[in-house]
């Protein structure tokens, strides 16, 4: 049955909560849906998402809600806060004896503990203009007892048809070359990486506009004698359409990426990869960090790599990239995306959540 959903985001910054609303929304309009994305900042979505997508409509930020009233489903993402008027509407609706919306916070990715004990939990509210509604918490995550993970329905197909070769080619990557790609915030051990990388003919490193540019400068130009007498091939790529991001993720050795859209998309690629968390002042990101290596079962030299890229530990060493190290972390990469693939997808978990409270 085609529902109607409001789905609501707020740009805080480095737009992964909109990165994360527009697959979900995308993915919902190619399951028969129809989706009202109202967001604060929709800049991103000319070069993330420049053909759009079936039954998807991108709304600036609401002070009241339309004319038609609430959709079927209401999705907080990520904590933002809906306009109050909004929430009037949905009581209104509810109180007039129509079917009401379903309201439901879509919260942060993480592999701790209180994701499971959390999950499908309500939330009563006791004040302001949604007095007496009630706020359903979907948490994505790791295991079955979660809401699971983003994965398109047609994946499988993209990547099996996907030449990584030909791509490879197309970026000057020989086949026996080593490929890495860096979306990044500003690791700690970025100049240990280069320093490793840079003596290295065959490496070859992608660099993703913005914050991880920024950075890779700022390390040049601290050691300007560096891009002199070394050979690391740089090439710094514009901004591109998320199944461009995708790809890169799939034609490269390993990825280095941050944030939560990324992460689910470095696992699905089924290639090595190291995780740059979302710093956070008060560092609860390290447990978040840890706990998501302990779901990953990642090996010693793929943990020592995090603590140090994030910032963890200090005054050590990254492990080496060579054949030996890679292969160990392939083989993790490749152990957690098959267990995750015997699970459904967060999609197909919310529907049938949907379907339930309906």
């Amino acid at each position: 049955m085609s529902l109607r959903w409001d789905l609501f985001c707020q740009v805080i910054d480095n737009f992964g909560d909109i990165g994360v609303c527009w697959r979900l929304a995308a993915e919902l309009g190619a399951r028969g849906h129809q989706v009202r994305l109202w967001t604060d900042d929709a800049s991103a979505l000319t070069w993330m998402a420049p053909q759009g997508a079936a039954g998807v409509q991108v709304r600036p930020w609401p002070t009241e809600a339309p004319p038609d009233g609430p959709g079927d489903v209401v999705i907080e993402a990520f904590g933002c806060e809906i306009p109050p008027d909004f929430i009037a509407a949905i009581a209104h609706q509810a109180g007039a004896g129509d079917q009401k919306p379903l309201w439901i916070n879509l919260e942060y990715l993480s592999a701790e503990g209180y994701v499971e004990r959390c999950h499908a939990l309500p939330s009563p509210l006791m004040s302001g203009p949604g007095a007496g509604l009630t706020r359903w918490f979907f948490y994505p995550g790791f295991t079955p007892r979660t809401g699971g993970l983003l994965r398109e329905q047609d994946l499988a197909a993209r990547q099996a048809a996907f030449d990584r070769q030909a791509w490879r080619r197309r970026n000057g990557i020989a086949p026996g070359d080593l490929a890495v790609s860096l979306f990044c915030y500003e690791p700690p051990a970025l100049g240990q990486l280069l320093a490793q990388l840079a003596p290295r003919a065959d490496a070859h490193l992608l660099v993703t506009p913005g914050r991880a540019a920024q950075a890779v400068l700022h390390e040049i130009a601290t050691h300007p004698a560096w891009t002199e007498r070394e050979k690391l091939s740089i090439s710094y790529l514009p901004p591109c359409p998320q199944p461009t991001f995708d790809e890169m993720l799939w034609a490269c050795d390993l990825n280095l990426v941050r944030g939560e859209d990324s992460l689910v998309r470095a696992l699905w690629a089924g290639q090595p990869f190291v995780w740059h968390i979302y710093p956070q002042h008060d560092d609860a990101h390290h447990a978040k960090l840890l706990a998501f290596l302990d779901w990953l079962q990642a090996p010693a030299s793929l943990r020592r790599f995090h603590a140090l890229w994030n910032g963890l530990e200090a005054a050590s060493t990254l492990p080496l990239l060579d054949a030996d190290t890679l292969a160990e972390w392939s083989a993790c990469a490749l152990a957690a995306r098959a267990r995750l693939l015997e699970q459904a997808d967060l999609l197909t978990l919310l529907l049938g959540f949907v379907a339930e409270k309906s």
